[in-house]
């Protein structure tokens, strides 16, 4: 069985996205999971998980590919 890790987070959804995009162009599986407090919005993070097997590549990927 094949664990989710977290390779991104950030306070904002649309950087998640984005990072998620990239990721799944390059053929890996990423899902954005909320870690947001459901009362206080601006409380917690989003965050970017792969599969555990993709997790060398993923941030390879992020480092090399992805700029804010």
């Amino acid at each position: 069985m094949n664990d989710w890790i977290k390779v991104f987070e950030s306070p904002q959804q649309i950087r998640c996205e984005i990072v998620r995009g990239v990721l799944e162009e390059h053929g890996i599986a990423a899902v954005v999971l909320s870690k947001k407090e459901v009362a206080y919005q601006f409380l917690g993070q989003y965050e970017v998980l792969v599969n555990e097997v993709s997790i060398e590549e993923a941030n390879n990927l992020i480092k090399n590919e992805i700029s804010f």
